[in-house]
């Protein structure tokens, strides 16, 4: 998919892989990428991510910087902590690879327009992020 950088010090992910999920989303969801950047990290960087621009002095699952003129054509960046996704697949009973599709869904959507300020608004992102989770039958890993 062009315009799209997958950046993982790690080298824990399958960037081919990456680029598919991200493509299939563009498909099921309707949207372009002028540029987008998804970059995971580790807790001490998104911590010092949090801090800098949202003034939150903790950890996150992820952060999404949108530069978009147009809900349709994309141009942002993902911050996605590794340590986080580790943490909430513990919690919540999931595999590793199932919680980042789902944090790079919960990115996109944002991008995309929906938000999760509110109760319903959450339910409707929740209920939008499970759906398009299980339509996916491919690895990351």
């Amino acid at each position: 998919m062009k315009n799209l950088t997958i950046s993982d010090k790690n080298r824990s992910l399958n960037k081919k892989k990456i680029h598919q999920l991200v493509y299939y989303l563009s498909e099921e969801i309707g949207f372009s990428i002028q540029v987008l950047q998804i970059n995971f990290i580790n807790n001490n960087e998104i911590r010092e991510l949090n801090k800098k621009h949202l003034s939150h002095d903790y950890n996150t699952d992820i952060l999404t910087f949108d530069y978009s003129n147009d809900k349709e054509l994309i141009d942002a960046e993902i911050y996605i902590s590794l340590d986080e996704a580790l943490l909430n697949s513990k919690k919540f009973k999931v595999t590793f690879e199932k919680e980042i599709k789902r944090l790079v869904i919960h990115g996109i959507l944002h991008l995309t327009g929906y938000d999760d300020k509110s109760p319903d608004e959450k339910k409707i992102m929740k209920r939008l992020e499970n759906r398009l989770l299980s339509k996916i039958n491919f690895t990351l890993l």
